[in-house]
């Protein structure tokens, strides 16, 4: 039996994250093999109904990383993320999920290393958890 790997879904701006995590791949920096990137234009449009989604789809966790705070392509979509998914931790908490399992990140496009740092704590803070069950995900 081979041992448990998770499966984390990483919503990255295009404009920040997507390129740090581009960069990270082209120094051929070592990562945990657990993510699964969706590139969005904006962690501004990141709806909690996406991360709600991921884990009743079978995620073991969600990291959502974009520009920080001042710096965002479209002048505040960070600032509108902060907002929505600051509630949406508490949502989740109610759903059972643990907070571990759930990740906002602002990840500038120069910073691959802490890309890097950040998603190798994730998927070994999600590995210690264990697979995230159906009933725990509000399926």
């Amino acid at each position: 039996m081979s041992p448990y790997e998770p499966k984390i879904i990483a919503f990255l701006c295009n404009w920040c994250s997507y390129v740090a995590a581009d960069a990270a791949g082209i120094s051929r920096l070592v990562q945990e093999p657990s993510l699964r990137v969706i590139r969005v234009l904006c962690s501004g449009m990141v709806d909690p109904s996406y991360v709600i989604k991921a884990f009743q789809e079978g995620a073991d966790g969600v990291l959502v990383a974009g520009c920080h705070p001042g710096d965002c392509h479209y002048l505040s979509g960070n600032i509108k993320a902060m907002r929505r998914l600051g509630l949406l931790r508490k949502l989740l908490a109610e759903l059972g999920i643990e907070r571990e399992r759930f990740h906002l990140e602002w990840i500038a496009a120069s910073e691959p290393y802490r890309y890097v740092s950040i998603v190798n704590e994730m998927s070994k803070q999600v590995r210690a958890l264990g697979p995230l069950s159906g009933d725990d995900a509000g399926a």
